[in-house]
């Protein structure tokens, strides 16, 4: 990706779809492939996956080289990730179990430098992935970084509309399969049943008449359409270990 390119909030701001793969092997060089590939962003994940500071570091350049912005989700509640994430040249970070208007607030605060929020100073390397200096760096940030929370559970549908008036919160993003097990209090996991569907429309629909982004995670590919149907415009969809084990399962399948 070069550094004239748009940015991933230029592309989603002009209400552009963009695709993310998502990445749970700590393997930057999966990154690169899967911007080969064609996906316009790949998602690093620190949550559930293997990625950690180091391979996230590596991982951002690498999704870069194969030419998609690069995606951070962290752990839950590490808002210093959130800062250290951006320092090392992601795009975008997508925060796990956002559920008050207080984690937003603490999102904005780790994403943006001041007013806007409290992040320190620190951003040498992803000013050299861009191709930057520290003024030009500055001067766009707080505009580029685009800070996801994630809505995963009952509470934060009930905080939702406080949290879209947040100023720097830039989007949401939707967990389908959390929602389903918090919604059911844990009775089953059914992210692409009509109960979740249905509120997934209504979040996106929300978000985007308070002018933020919507982002949702899909586990299949008639998901990922209607989720771009209802108006989310950054959609995740395919696993690389997923991917991985089915073209392997298929190349053998050639031998039968």
């Amino acid at each position: 990706m070069t550094a004239s390119a748009p940015s991933l909030a230029a592309r989603l701001r002009a209400d552009e779809t963009v695709i993310t793969a998502w990445s749970t092997l700590a393997v930057p060089a999966m990154a690169e492939l899967l911007g080969r590939a064609g996906y316009g962003a790949v998602t690093l994940d620190m949550q559930h996956g293997a990625h950690d500071i180091a391979s996230i570091r590596e991982g951002i350049a690498a999704a870069r080289l194969g030419g998609a912005h690069a995606v951070v989700r962290p752990p839950v509640d590490d808002f210093a990730t959130v800062s250290r994430a951006f320092d090392l040249g992601a795009e975008a970070v997508i925060m796990p179990m956002v559920n008050t208007v207080e984690d937003a607030l603490a999102l904005v605060g780790a994403s943006k430098f001041p007013p806007v929020g409290v992040r320190s100073w620190g951003p040498h390397r992803a000013a050299m992935l861009q191709g930057r200096t520290p003024a030009e760096y500055l001067a766009t940030a707080n505009d580029e970084t685009v800070a996801f929370a994630m809505i995963e559970t009952p509470a934060a549908l009930d905080a939702l509309d406080e949290m879209l008036a947040v100023d720097g919160l830039d989007g949401v993003f939707i967990g389908p399969g959390d929602l389903s097990l918090t919604l059911s209090e844990g009775r089953e996991l059914a992210p692409s049943s009509e109960k979740v569907q249905t509120i997934a429309a209504d979040v996106a629909k929300r978000a985007r008449a308070a002018g933020k982004i919507a982002g949702i995670f899909c586990n299949n590919a008639e998901d990922a359409k209607s989720a771009r149907r209802m108006g989310f415009r950054f959609i995740s969809h395919g696993i690389e270990m997923s991917m991985l084990l089915d073209a392997a399962r298929a190349r053998l399948a050639e031998l039968d």
